[in-house]
């Protein structure tokens, strides 16, 4: 079988997007997941790097990346995960099987002190674990996955 190929979409491809994509590699090595936003920041979040060592997956060389670099591409999967993205994902013009909006709040907007942040950040990278958990189980027909 052809390893189903991801496009997971954000606006800023600095937390959300990074974190659902290092899961999406750690449940199968074998399927092709790349990451972009439609206004990529500069770097991934340092939190977003620190919350998924935590489950023992390294972000740290991943780079944000606009979704200009793949509107050519064909995948398998678009997912978007803000709703920035979602309104934008109709400008992407590659060959696009199924398309997903699996929805997160942004935990860059968190306030407080590093702890408080920390928080928000683990909390949302759980339920990032939990819905592509659920939707890579989906792809797969099968309850014993990862």
């Amino acid at each position: 079988m052809t390893p189903r190929s991801i496009l997971i979409l954000c606006t800023g491809n600095s937390c959300r997007s990074q974190m659902a994509a290092g899961f999406l590699r750690s449940f199968d090595p074998g399927l092709i997941v790349r990451s972009a936003g439609t206004r990529p920041a500069e770097r991934v979040h340092p939190l977003a790097v620190d919350v998924m060592q935590e489950k023992g997956i390294d972000i740290s060389a991943a780079r944000p990346e606009s979704v200009d670099r793949h509107l050519e591409t064909s995948f398998d999967y678009v997912i978007t995960v803000c709703d920035g993205a979602q309104e934008s994902c109709p400008m992407f013009t590659g060959t696009v099987h199924h398309r997903l909006h699996i929805g997160f709040e942004d935990p860059a907007l968190a306030e407080g002190n590093r702890e408080e942040q920390l928080a928000v950040f683990r909390r949302i990278r759980d339920e990032i674990e939990e819905k592509f958990r659920e939707f890579y189980r989906s792809i797969n027909n099968r309850e014993d996955t990862p």
